[in-house]
């Protein structure tokens, strides 16, 4: 198993965490709402390592795919919270653009990673979200005979 410290798309993670910290230190607390959307954009930021780290360390496709898709509701938050920031009058908003341009860099090391989870490792999820094709929620775990 490889280090996700050494992966890119964790790389990534960390330079938008930074790239996120830094601008959102430009933030007055004087504000609620702007105080508000800079906290939820830090906690969502964090996310895009903190989740590469756990599906990395869970190797199994359901916990891979779950994982995955907090990274995805994380990276796309932080696009909203971006666009919440020009509305409710944040001033320096040319510095959002950074970030635009960083999720999407990210999304693109993210597609890559994703297309490399083997959905056949794995145990049958429960909830039938995160099973290979073809397997269903009650269907056999992977070591049992069809």
């Amino acid at each position: 198993m490889i280090n996700p410290e050494q992966m890119p798309l964790f790389k990534k993670g960390q330079e938008i965490f930074e790239l996120v910290k830094n601008i959102a230190g430009l933030i007055s607390e004087e504000d609620q709402v702007l105080d508000s959307l800079k906290s939820m954009l830090l906690q969502d930021a964090m996310l895009l390592t903190i989740k590469v780290s756990g599906a990395e360390a869970g190797d199994l496709y359901d916990i891979r795919m779950e994982n995955a898709v907090i990274i995805r509701k994380a990276a796309r938050e932080i696009l909203t919270h971006c666009t919440s920031l020009e509305m409710f009058g944040f001033s320096e908003v040319q510095y959002l653009f950074l970030i635009r341009e960083a999720i999407e860099e990210y999304r693109q090391l993210f597609v890559e990673w994703v297309k490399g989870f083997d959905p056949w490792n794995y145990v049958t999820d429960p909830w039938g979200l995160f099973n290979p094709p073809g397997i269903d929620a009650e269907g056999p775990a992977p070591d049992e005979e069809f």
